[in-house]
């Protein structure tokens, strides 16, 4: 099992709403970055846990737990002409981006981004790296196990 941090706008899909949804599961659409995609694609596994990160928005953070459960596969949005997604170069046979569906497992304080740079312990998580644009990055063990003392 493999630990993630994926962000998510929530005035696109927040906790509350993934919470909502039925079966409480959501396709991770939308990720036009190779190196997210890679890492949907080729690295998470059913059952890998989840940091729901709620991000580009007044008060960013972890906001709740997730867990992959769904192996990837091809992400429909970049097959319609209506869609911001779309990519004229992706074809059904030769798709280019992919998305895991994610399941809600709870809704958390929120952990905010200043707050998970006061401590030392977990420096080196990605998020909090310089330069980091990320949507979707692994979270080291002892990093998830940290941020899971203080949620």
């Amino acid at each position: 099992m493999r630990y993630w941090l994926m962000k998510s706008e929530p005035s696109d899909v927040s906790i509350d709403d993934l919470a909502s949804m039925p079966k409480q599961t959501v396709a991770w659409y939308g990720v036009r970055n190779y190196q997210a995609r890679n890492f949907m694609r080729d690295q998470m596994h059913v059952g890998d846990q989840v940091f729901f990160y709620h991000s580009s928005c007044e008060q960013p953070g972890i906001a709740g737990l997730a867990e992959v459960c769904k192996r990837a596969y091809p992400d429909a949005t970049q097959f319609d002409p209506g869609s911001k997604y779309f990519d004229a170069k992706a074809t059904s046979q030769n798709p280019r981006w992919f998305n895991v569906d994610v399941r809600f497992v709870k809704k958390t304080r929120l952990v905010g981004i200043k707050e998970l740079r006061s401590h030392p312990e977990i420096a080196t998580l990605r998020i909090l790296q310089k330069g980091n644009r990320l949507s979707i990055t692994p979270v080291d063990p002892s990093e998830w196990s940290f941020i899971m003392g203080i949620l």
